[in-house]
Order: structure tokens, then sequence, then C-alpha cells
């Protein structure tokens, strides 16, 4: 049954991807949740179990080895994870929408052939490096530079807020290769952990998503291979919106499912908790931040699965994705504002999920595009000829 973009009915292939890794999240990740937070931990072997699962290689074909699902897929195995834990849920949608997802769609037969089958199974975990400490918002403002030296090339630079920089084995990242050409003299390439001149730098101590790596790295006469090239010469930066393109639905999954996360743990406080010898759930106060929060998190469905459906459906949707990440993204730090003002004092304490909630939210209205980017996409859209 082809899925609807305004009343989404799902498969049973769906229904069962979705209740399979909702039974992974709740028997799996659940109970390790703050161990990882603490420790700042990268959850390797949860990873690797997803990999066996299929669930890092979602929309790889199957003949490298992914599971060849489409992006309404990607986003329901995203929500589910991330209302158990969006950290784990961000580092699964970074895996599969950015590194994975650029070799998946630019790279050449060789390339696909080489790095993908590991990529998917969970063998090798991904990186992908845009982001300079010279450029955030203004991405093609990178510094990063490399030359053609015969068989390889060499690039010098730096990349700020790597996701998986340290426990990362292939990298994707983009440099300058013809400073005249502006945004069409930037390239990718994909490195190597271990290659001559990669430098693994700082470990970022972050506020939220403390289980997801964010790591610096460095190039230092960095020598790539020239079969490396990641797409043609000069389109990495045009391939890489592209790759951001449907990584802001994976953002916009993450962010619904940490506000359906965060509702379900304010639900369940507010009945079980009394004061005034009520419930707080009979108190029309309560009742009305509920359904408020349900009401947002309904609508960021709707948007999200839309897009979603739309890529699927090959139909351009760079306004409908960016849409549903930023309302996604900012409901989102309702729900989880809204969470702990329900949970009172016990809102604040890590006893109770939804502190952590509060904490990993702030990330969502940042990473992959911030909510000021978003909106100057959505406006840039509908002001066009």
């Amino acid at each position: 049954m082809e899925p609807n973009p305004f009343l989404l009915e799902l498969t049973e292939n769906q229904i069962f991807i979705r209740d399979t890794i909702k039974d992974f999240a709740e028997n799996n990740i659940r109970p390790v949740i703050m161990k990882y937070d603490e420790s700042q931990e990268f959850p390797m072997e949860i990873m690797k179990q997803l990999g066996d699962l299929g669930f890092l290689g979602i929309l790889v074909p199957d003949e490298f080895g992914g599971a060849g699902l489409g992006y309404v897929e990607y986003a329901l195995i995203i929500e589910e994870i991330s209302k158990v834990d969006p950290s784990i849920g961000l580092s699964v949608a970074a895996h599969n929408g950015l590194c994975t997802n650029h070799i998946s769609l630019f790279g050449n037969p060789e390339q696909k052939k080489k790095y993908l089958p590991d990529l998917a199974s969970g063998k090798k975990i991904g990186a992908w490096g845009l982001t300079e400490a010279v450029s955030g918002s203004d991405a093609a403002g990178l510094k990063s530079i490399a030359v053609k030296d015969g068989d390889y090339w060499i690039l010098n630079g730096s990349k700020q807020f790597t996701t998986h920089g340290s426990v990362g084995e292939t990298y994707v990242v983009m440099a300058i290769t013809n400073k005249e050409k502006g945004k069409k003299g930037i390239s990718a390439f994909i490195l190597e952990k271990g290659m001559e001149g990669l430098i693994i730098g700082k470990k970022e101590n972050k506020l939220g998503m403390r289980a997801s790596d964010t790591t610096q790295i460095a190039f230092e006469n960095c020598k790539v291979p020239a079969e490396n090239l990641l797409g043609e010469e000069g389109m990495g930066f045009i391939n890489s919106m592209m790759v951001l393109e449907g990584g802001r639905i994976s953002i916009a999954a993450n962010s619904m499912g940490l506000a359906q996360g965060a509702l379900d743990a304010a639900v369940k406080y507010s009945k079980e908790r009394k004061q005034f010898g009520k419930h707080l759930a009979e108190f029309q106060a309560i009742q009305f931040k509920l359904a408020d929060m349900q009401t947002n998190i309904d609508a960021a469905r709707l948007l999200t699965y839309r897009a979603a459906w739309m890529k699927d459906k090959g139909i351009p949707n760079t306004k409908e994705a960016a849409a549903a990440k930023l309302f996604a993204s900012e409901i989102a730090e309702r729900a989880a504002n809204e969470a702990v003002q329900i949970l009172g004092g016990y809102g604040f304490i890590k006893d109770y999920p939804v502190e952590k909630f509060y904490r990993d939210v702030k990330l969502l209205t940042i990473g992959e595009g911030t909510s000021e980017i978003q909106r100057i996409v959505i406006a840039r859209d509908l002001l066009k000829d």
C-alpha cells in the first residue's frame, strides 16, 4: 500500500520496521542511557547491533549491503530511537544520512563497492566534515585546501564539530580545489583513519547529545589518493547541500522523537504525582500543556513524513524539508521545556528522563542548518521567480 503524504498509511513492512526498532530501543538502549551520557562514551556495541539489524545502511542499495529502504522508513527508525535516546538517534542519523549517503549518492561504482558494505554493516562508522571554525552557517566560507600533486591530493586545514570524528574510520570532507570558482571550487574527498596527515583532535565536552561523538579533525599535508575524489571536482559543496536536504528530514524525525519522549514522560508523571489531593493530570493547567505538546508533535510528524514521502517520490522538497526541520526542532524545544516544568523539581534531576531531553534538544535548532538558515531556505523558495 502506497503511503499518503497527508494521512500516512504505513505498509506492513514499515510497521514491522517501526516495531522492531521500538523494541530494540526499549530493551537495548533505555537501560544504558545515562551510562553513555555521563561517560560520553560512544555506544559502539549498540551501533554494531544496529548494523546487524540493517539500521546503519538504511538508504544504501541492497547490492552494496544496505537495506535499500526509503526516507519514510528512515524517519520511522530515527523517531523511535529518539523517543528513548536522541543522542543515539543523532548518531544513527549522521552515519546514515551524511557520510554513507554522500558516498551512496555521488560515489563512483568502485567507491561504492569499497566503502558502502562496511558502512552499511556497521563494521566501520562514518564521519562527515563540512563545518570549520571560520564557517558555520556560511558553509561555503571554509578554508581547507586540497592541491593536486601527481596521484594524490594534498589536503591542509581543519574541521570543527565533526560527528564521529574520533570513532569514525571513513570520512567524507570538503575542501577548496579552486579558489577562483567560489562554491563551485569546493570538492569532496573520502579519507580513511590512519591516512598520513589526518589528525584526530579534541573531542568536545558537550551540554547534551553526549553519547554522540563530536570532534575536531585536522589535515597537515594529508595525502589523499586521487581516486578518493568523491563526485566531480568542484561539485563538493553543491552535493553537500543535497545531502543536507535529506539530513533535515532525519533531524526533524530526531526532534519529534525527542518531543514525543518528553511528552510520554510528562503524561506518565502527571498521572502518578499528587498535589493538593489530586493527580497533576486532573489540573486544567497541566492538561492544556499536554494538549499543546501533542498538537505540535502531530503537526511536526505530518510535516516530516510529507517531506520524507516527497523525497522517496523524487518530488523537489527543499522547502518542505526545511519547514519540517524548523518546526519540529522548535516545538521539541518547547516540549522539553514544558516537560521539565510539569515535573517541577524532579524534572531537574537525572533520575527522570526529561532532564536529558532538555539538554539534548538545543542542538536540534542548530545542527544541519540553524533555524535561521531554515527560514532563509523557505523564504528563498517562496520568493523565487
